[in-house]
């Protein structure tokens, strides 16, 4: 019998929304890595900058768009947030190398991410093939026959 299973239909749409859902997800973690490692960068940079000026002067933001001009007092020690909202003091160049790290570890992340959403998308390019297969049997099926 070439007629499309209605529970067939609904199973393959069932699992594509899954997929869809679970596209969406990696793709927000994949946006919250790119952020984490855009940050990290900007503080390597304002690290370097901070060694290389004799001008320690930065701008501290404060909230709602406005910045402070401040002073940095010791631009040669650096408080690092190693995980669980734990912050280590470190020295400049360490925090640099432990920052450099860090960017190491979220491109690869990244990439594993990037890697199971193009996994997924392929499983749900695939259910969706067959679903427009489904589809078009149920559409050739003779009128009288259309289960309720």
């Amino acid at each position: 019998m070439d007629q499309a299973d209605p529970r067939e239909i609904q199973t393959l749409q069932m699992y594509l929304n899954e997929y869809g859902q679970q596209i969406e997800i990696l793709t927000q973690q994949l946006s919250m890595i790119e952020q984490q490692r855009l940050e990290a960068a900007a503080a390597i940079e304002t690290l370097r900058a901070l060694q290389e000026n004799g001008d320690s002067t930065v701008l501290l933001p404060i909230g709602g768009g406005a910045l402070l001009r401040v002073k940095v007092l010791d631009a040669g020690h650096v408080l690092v947030n190693v995980g669980a909202d734990i912050s280590v003091e470190r020295a400049t160049t360490d925090a640099v190398e432990y920052l450099g790290d860090r960017i190491t570890e979220l491109e690869a992340l990244g990439k594993k991410v990037a890697g199971s959403v193009e996994q997924l998308q392929g499983q749900a390019g695939e259910i969706s093939r067959r679903l427009e297969a489904a589809y078009r049997g149920a559409r050739q099926a003779p009128a009288g026959q259309s289960g309720s």
